[in-house]
């Protein structure tokens, strides 16, 4: 049985790459709460632009919050720019069924109608439950269903992956 191995940084690298030519002048950064707004936040200073992007959680929109209830994040929705009208970039880390993205734009609707909504992923795990997809990802591959891929941070910064088997 061979492991997978995944190099967060290297994939980090493939996705400043590949969201450099979606972003526009008008095109704002929003993080999904973690990961994602680990890797916006780093986008943003990578990319050179000003200000600081958007993080958005997926807590309050989700179809299993009666069974999850409030976790941490539940107040991580932050949007210090206008999203009526906007051209947003949403940034996650896994994309698998779909569910979060879908929460996260009832969240990101609750505050305005943007222009646009593009998603860039650093990996892209299939098993879509809904029809959502990634604008672009940094890497697509296939695990099992009871495998879980989680980014994790350090305190300097540092990326990296975690596979946990779920019961």
């Amino acid at each position: 049985m061979s492991t997978l191995t995944l190099d967060a940084e290297a994939l980090y690298a493939e996705l400043l790459r590949g969201v450099r030519p979606l972003m526009t002048p008008q095109t704002v950064l929003v993080g999904v709460w973690s990961g994602g707004a680990w890797l916006a936040e780093r986008l943003q200073a990578d990319l050179g632009l000003a200000g600081t992007p958007g993080v958005i959680s997926s807590t309050l929109h989700r179809d299993d919050f009666g069974a999850r209830g409030l976790a941490s994040g539940t107040d991580a929705t932050h949007l210090p720019f206008a999203i009526e009208g906007s051209h947003i970039l949403l940034v996650d880390d896994v994309l698998f069924t779909g569910r979060t993205i879908r929460a996260v734009l009832n969240e990101l609707y609750d505050y305005g109608r943007p222009a646009s909504v593009q998603l860039a992923v650093l990996v892209d795990r299939g098993g879509r439950e809904l029809p959502i997809a990634a604008a672009f990802a940094a890497a697509r591959v296939a695990l099992p269903t009871t495998q879980r891929l989680s980014l994790s941070r350090t305190e300097e910064g540092r990326l990296s992956f975690n596979l946990t088997e779920e019961h």
